[in-house]
């Protein structure tokens, strides 16, 4: 059987094809990942350690998605500056109950902060939190910003009984992170999506991109139309790993639907939102994509400043040890100024990083 690190050099791309000067030298990834030890949670009360879902073996992935160290090592060999770090296993435990996403998600943070010293002006940690009990989560929230992490992640699909367009549990939430300045981010395949439960042949497919995809639409009109963003000036929110050649068109279709439903509109309808979602988005949204060539078509006349490149290391689905070149195929059409921004420029801004 053909493992993870032969199936991605059977993809490299041939680095000559491309000129040297076809990308900006600063290249950042806006979504990597993190292997977590296999005993990191070892010290919970079983209680807690007896809800885990059991974990499958990390086959054929680089060592440094554990080892920060040997990660330098392997950003340096593939021309990426820095990268903002998300977790890997821990991102299955989004769908616990409280208790333990309480319990859990703490000891992960404490974990990211210290792989992260090694080179800290190159790993920027994202800090997991729970929203069950809101109180929880912002304190929880400030410890992480003062221990150096960046973001706020939580679940892209809530729990059923807390959904985004809930007009309470979340407010202070959103309040905090708007403050603090920490992007709200909602990675795919967190919470209560399709990968709760086993899918063989065709659903599989089904729920990896049909299904997915619906999580991200829904949650993203949640917001939006919720008027979150409207409420919470400042607040900014990031959808990870879910590609974007879908959000042109769904923007637009919002729009159109948004005219013709509004209080102005023949239908007259009354919204928590007085402007336009794709104006909203513009101005709170940000996204990644990874392989996605219809998507990166559309750069050319949107997204350029909401859209960011993201690496995926040490997952199967990543572009290591190839980045470079495998950029260069999917945006090396793009003006110069439009490729700083969108492998660069965006992901600094989003988060204040010192470059």
């Amino acid at each position: 059987m053909t493992n993870a690190l032969e199936t991605m050099s059977a993809r490299r791309i041939d680095k000559e094809q491309y000129a040297d000067d076809i990308l900006p030298d600063l290249i950042v990834s806006a979504d990597s990942h993190v292997d977590e030890p296999e005993d990191l949670w070892a010290g919970l009360p079983a209680n807690i350690l007896d809800k885990l879902p059991k974990r499958r073996p990390l086959k054929n992935r680089p060592a440094g998605g554990m080892d920060s160290k040997l990660r330098v090592s392997d950003m340096d060999l593939d021309g990426v500056a820095a990268e903002v770090l998300y977790p890997s296993i821990c991102m299955k435990y989004f769908e616990l109950d409280q208790e333990a996403q309480e319990a859990v998600f703490p000891v992960y943070n404490d974990w990211i902060a210290d792989y992260c010293q090694i080179a800290p002006d190159r790993l920027f940690g994202i800090a997991v939190l729970p929203v069950y009990d809101v109180d929880f989560a912002i304190k929880e929230l400030h410890r992480c910003h003062d221990m150096g992490l960046k973001g706020a992640m939580i679940w892209r699909v809530p729990d059923p009984k807390l959904p985004f367009t809930d007009p309470n549990h979340y407010e202070r939430f959103w309040a905090a992170t708007a403050e603090i300045g920490a992007p709200v981010n909602l990675h795919t395949l967190t919470g209560y999506n399709y990968r709760r439960t086993e899918l063989h042949g065709m659903e599989r497919a089904r729920g990896a991109v049909n299904t997915s995809l619906h999580d991200g639409m829904t949650t993203m009109f949640n917001l939006i139309w919720s008027g979150v963003c409207d409420r919470h000036p400042k607040i900014r929110f990031e959808s990870v790993e879910a590609e974007i050649g879908w959000m042109p068109w769904l923007l637009q279709q919002w729009d159109v639907y948004f005219q013709r439903f509004s209080a102005t509109g023949p239908y007259r309808e009354e919204f928590a939102i007085n402007r336009p979602p794709s104006e909203i988005f513009a101005e709170h949204f940000y996204a990644t994509f990874l392989d996605d060539p219809a998507g990166c078509l559309a750069l050319s006349h949107w997204g350029e400043k909401n859209c960011m490149w993201s690496s995926d290391y040490p997952h199967p689905s990543m572009t290591w040890p190839n980045s470079r070149a495998f950029i260069a195929r999917q945006i090396g059409h793009l003006p110069m100024d439009k490729k700083e921004r969108l492998l660069s420029r965006n992901v600094i801004d989003l988060y204040n990083l010192p470059f």
